[in-house]
């Protein structure tokens, strides 16, 4: 369903009443698309403290100019290296290095400030460090204009160089308020030029014939993976269209059954690289309402079928060493949501999966684990919600608007990335930094 009241804002009768009426006023997010793959202006890099970070070489690949950061120059995005900052008086660099070049941050640009991880043996640094997060989180809220703003945690700016170029990028309009920690990679990491990162690797997408799964499998596709794409019998013929069109290929059985992960196996002897969980249903009711089976089958399909198939595929060696896995969590297992205690329990559950799962996965099979969890995005289903909670679910956020399909899909696609080997055990909110939880 279209967002009217995004479009009104749009014209200059809807600036001038939201601006006398102090509504919110959401700027259009730029994404990408083939003719505008890239961000358009320049970067400006910053730096708050001494760092030992070699950026320069990293930053050259996003295909930005350097900028000055002045207003004339309206740069499109900004990088700030505050992994030197180590105590409170070292704060004060961050304020200075920013404060001149906010105002001059084009619409829909992009400011990501580097942060070190914290010093369990130095209070003060580790204090300092912590302080970015309210930093960046405050920041995005007030920025406006479409405007995205993120911390990463890293050490070595090579092996984080997949995640500051989606992060540089139109593919993150729907990413912002997060943090992000890039460790150590479990081998060396390439550098995928082009436009097909993906090529010649297979990725299986549950939940694919339509929604955010058929967005994803486009995505990943565009990426040049082969998909395969997984969905209940009872939409076989939605998931042979979403392959046949992609070039890839259907698999229809149900998910939660005991066998799922064995049979999937089977019918993928050469093995998968790149495996999306995304298979979900949600059976909402107040808990003093809900009847054992809304539960249980929330569960099952939500969790439980990801933590049998996830097992099976391992065990089994499916997937390939540097492979990838992406879970779909979300806020409403983040923050909670009233009447969805099932969904709420069973996306908070996919969290908890990952952090537990990602370190012992990268290192017995060179996998990695990850998940993204949207907010508000644009689907049937949320079409279908009565217009008020529709609209107030639209505008809690920083963005002040939903998001779409493809938001969800190209954060999947940059933590699939061959070169995301790094970035581990990550839940990636995708809600326009919603007001719901941090």
């Amino acid at each position: 369903m279209a967002d009217r009241y995004l479009r009104f804002t749009a014209t200059a009768p809807g600036r001038a009443l939201t601006r006398r009426l102090g509504l919110p006023r959401p700027a259009t997010l730029r994404r990408w698309t083939v003719e505008h793959p890239s961000l358009t202006g320049s970067l400006v890099h910053l730096t708050a403290g001494e760092s030992p970070l070699a950026l320069a070489p990293v930053l050259a690949r996003t295909g930005l100019p350097a900028g000055d950061g002045t207003a004339a120059d309206s740069p499109a995005a900004v990088v700030l290296d505050a992994c030197g900052v180590r105590d409170v008086d070292s704060l004060a660099s961050v304020h200075a290095a920013l404060h001149p070049v906010v105002r001059s941050v084009a619409t829909s640009g992009r400011i990501v400030v580097l942060g070190a991880p914290l010093d369990a043996g130095d209070h003060h640094q580790a204090a300092a460090q912590q302080a970015l997060e309210g930093f960046v989180r405050s920041l995005g809220k007030e920025i406006g204009g479409g405007r995205t703003v993120n911390l990463v945690r890293l050490t070595d700016a090579e092996v984080a160089w997949s995640t500051l170029d989606f992060l540089l990028s139109p593919r993150s309009a729907y990413v912002s308020g997060q943090v992000i920690e890039v460790g150590a990679a479990a081998e060396g990491l390439p550098w995928v030029a082009g436009d097909r990162p993906l090529a010649g690797r297979t990725a299986l997408v549950t939940g694919g014939a339509r929604g955010i799964g058929e967005a994803v499998a486009e995505t990943l596709a565009r990426d040049g993976a082969t998909v395969v794409v997984l969905d209940v019998p009872q939409a076989e013929a939605d998931a042979r269209r979403v392959a046949e069109r992609l070039g890839g290929r259907a698999l229809t059985l149900d998910i939660t059954a005991a066998d799922a992960g064995e049979r999937i196996a089977a019918e993928l002897p050469d093995g998968l690289d790149v495996l999306i969980h995304n298979a979900g249903i949600t059976r909402d009711r107040r808990l003093a309402n809900m009847p054992a089976e809304r539960w249980s089958s929330v569960l099952d399909v939500n969790l439980a079928s990801v933590l049998r198939t996830t097992d099976a595929l391992l065990a089994k060696g499916t997937l390939r060493r540097g492979g990838r896995i992406v879970a779909t969590a979300s806020i409403a297992g983040l923050a909670g949501n009233a009447g969805q205690t099932n969904y709420g329990a069973s996306k908070a559950g996919i969290a908890g999966l990952v952090r537990a799962l990602a370190p012992r996965a990268a290192a017995e099979h060179w996998v990695t684990v990850n998940a993204v969890a949207p907010g508000f995005i644009e689907t049937r289903m949320t079409a279908a919600v009565p217009l008020f909670i529709r609209e107030a679910g639209r505008r809690m956020n920083s963005l002040a608007q939903g998001g779409l399909p493809v938001d969800v899909a190209e954060t999947t696609a940059w933590l699939a990335h061959p070169a995301s080997g790094a970035v581990n055990g990550q839940v990636v909110r995708v809600c326009g930094q919603s007001l719901l939880g941090a």
